[in-house]
């Protein structure tokens, strides 16, 4: 989402936060929180798929465990505001969200936030804190309280083994398996290539909090003629911000770091600022990710 400032202090600093398409699952009180696991052989921590594409990791908000939405695409945390009262989180300034689906809606930004996931530990962060309650009774049927942001890749090389459910912290001298993709950052979010029915590469965002279909851009589809001579239908979604309609169709091909995929389902993104595509963990779940922020980096080698 992208928030706009609305108190005096942020009206002044001319801030704008951008957060991506978030889920998390949450958990009934405090007597139910995960603990958080130690790591297993390798230094590999359990990662869980929900509803078979919601990948979900146990990470911690100051001293308080919670299964958060392992999100790629998320420009920063998202906590709920019942989980932020539950424990204590004091928020700062308001915002304006403006998500994934149909207007905007409010938001407080916290400041002073200790996140760990993985064994990395990130003091002083600054969180958002939302009314998640609409997307987790939409989309998921029980209520949501955290999202993972790109603060974790920021901060150290990943390996995420979405099939085997796992992932670890790599030394930075690692030498990872597979196809080299360059990260290039477009309106705060980190974008890969990919083609789209032999056309030549376009940024898509690398996106592991998409548990949906491959998104397209409006004006790609309609630059390459994709919605013409194909059957159409549409399909209610949306984030934060509430319910919308989008039109879904099927994609001939699409390859990424080399390999083809065929019948690809899609959805057209409305959105101003979208990349021509976002890929989720639908098709990335097929290969064994590094990521690398800093070094500006992903690699994708398929499952063995």
């Amino acid at each position: 989402m992208r928030c706009n400032p609305r108190t005096h202090a942020a009206k002044a600093a001319s801030r704008q936060v951008l957060f991506g398409l978030l889920l998390a699952v949450s958990l009934a009180g405090a007597a139910d929180l995960p603990q958080a696991p130690p790591p297993a052989a390798g230094g590999y921590y359990p990662l869980q798929l929900l509803a078979g594409t919601r990948l979900m990791i146990t990470a911690r908000i100051n001293a308080q465990d919670v299964e958060a939405l392992l999100d790629s695409a998320a420009e920063a945390t998202i906590v709920d505001v019942g989980f932020a009262r539950r424990f204590g989180l004091v928020s700062g300034e308001r915002v304006v969200g403006h998500g994934s689906g149909q207007s905007s809606f409010d938001a407080d930004i916290a400041h002073g936030v200790t996140l760990t996931a993985v064994g990395v530990e990130l003091a002083n962060q600054s969180v958002a804190i939302a009314d998640l309650s609409d997307i987790g009774k939409r989309l998921l049927g029980r209520p949501i309280d955290a999202i993972l942001g790109r603060e974790l890749f920021d901060a150290a090389r990943l390996e995420i083994d979405i099939e085997h459910q796992r992932m670890r912290v790599l030394p930075p001298g690692a030498a990872p398996r597979g196809t080299r993709l360059t990260l290039v950052t477009e309106h705060g979010i980190e974008t890969i290539p990919v083609s789209v029915e032999g056309h030549p590469p376009v940024r898509a965002t690398f996106d592991l909090g998409n548990g949906s279909h491959v998104l397209v851009a409006r004006r790609y589809a309609e630059q390459l003629g994709l919605l013409k001579d194909r059957p159409v239908h549409r399909e209610r979604g949306g984030g934060l911000g509430g319910e919308t309609e989008r039109e879904v169709f099927t994609l001939r091909s699409l390859e990424i770091a080399g390999r083809k995929f065929t019948d690809v389902t899609a959805t057209i993104d409305a959105q101003d600022t979208a990349s021509d595509l976002n890929v989720g963990v639908a098709l990335l779940r097929h290969f064994t990710i590094v990521t690398d922020y800093q070094a500006r980096a992903v690699w994708l080698a398929p499952t063995q």
